[in-house]
């Protein structure tokens, strides 16, 4: 018995290059705040390498944890800031001073 076949005989794959911003770590989005338009794109936990600062919660993100980058759509690279996904939902409703204890990182 052969394996089963999961694609139809003779149809092509969908080429992703074709989908507007489809990208290497997912799709990006536009949305707008303080004035400004931020380009939002998604990161699975496959592609979270690194350990980040949220700006939004000042905690750390882990490597593995999926979140999300932004940066201002003029913006340059030094400009991408890596949130929490609840956090970045919830940037509207956050005070603009963070409360840091005297041993936390000022990264």
């Amino acid at each position: 018995m052969s394996p089963r076949r999961n694609r139809q005989c003779g149809a092509n794959p969908p080429d992703r290059a074709d989908h507007a911003g489809a990208g290497r770590y997912g799709f990006e989005t536009t949305e707008e705040w303080r004035g400004e338009d931020w380009v939002v794109r998604p990161v699975g936990g496959g592609g979270a390498t690194k350990h980040y600062r949220c700006p939004g919660c000042d905690q750390e993100i882990p490597p593995g944890v999926p979140h999300v980058v932004t940066w201002p759509r003029e913006g340059d690279v030094d400009d991408r800031r890596h949130w929490h996904k609840a956090c970045w939902n919830a940037r509207n409703r956050r005070s603009a001073r963070l409360q840091r204890s005297r041993n936390a990182p000022r990264y």
